[in-house]
């Protein structure tokens, strides 16, 4: 399959990138927004492509054109201010979401939040977040594209273990690098089509979930 990834420079999107390398399953491209980090890219034999999530959504079905998988792995980031969270978090996956649509894209594949569709189990300090995932979500599953959502608990560097535990789960903490695998995992895994799945550390091998 061809997979895009929408996020390729943030700390899940490259490992993600790597990690579709390295398996040699899928063609990926990286999508970026700036050059420098398209000439870091390409300078390591990847697939990449300009892409700006504040730009319009021709542009971005344009750098889409091709893609079996689309990967929305992109964020703000936690130091820019509830504006960015809106304008990228939100805004930039509603337009990846109608760009994915117009080039029939075969699944859209999103990061969330674990209890993004729980408005109660929000924190304070993060509603703007958690709002923006929340209605990314909602669009995302009204879009009719076929979709997965992975809503992985608290993100840590810490070493992935290739384990997790998904289905019910109400709090936790994921190695970055575990919620990379199992988005490669869950590329063309007809079981995890139009799913919304909880995901945090645990004890079952990443390759034996769904």
């Amino acid at each position: 399959m061809n997979v895009f990834v929408i996020g390729a420079n943030g700390q899940i999107g490259k490992q993600l990138v790597e990690r579709l390398q390295e398996e040699g399953k899928h063609e990926v491209t990286a999508m970026v927004r700036k050059d420098e980090q398209l000439e870091d890219f390409k300078s390591k034999g990847y697939q990449a492509v300009l892409g700006d999530l504040e730009g319009d959504v021709a542009n971005l079905a344009d750098a889409i054109d091709g893609a079996d998988v689309v990967v929305f792995a992109a964020g703000s980031g936690g130091h820019t201010g509830a504006d960015k969270t809106l304008l990228i978090d939100l805004d930039g996956a509603a337009k990846s979401i109608e760009a994915a649509k117009q080039q029939g894209v075969k699944q859209f594949v999103m990061v969330s939040a674990l209890k993004a569709e729980d408005r109660s189990a929000w924190p304070d300090e993060m509603k703007p977040y958690y709002v923006a995932k929340h209605h990314a979500d909602r669009l995302l599953e009204e879009s009719g594209l076929t979709y997965t959502i992975v809503r992985p608990g608290a993100l840590t560097d810490d070493a992935g273990t290739g384990k997790v535990k998904t289905g019910d789960v109400s709090t936790g903490e994921v190695p970055r690098a575990d919620v990379a695998a199992f988005l490669a995992h869950v590329i063309g895994h007809e079981a995890a089509y139009n799913k919304s799945i909880d995901l945090v550390k645990g004890d079952t091998a990443i390759e034996e979930t769904l």
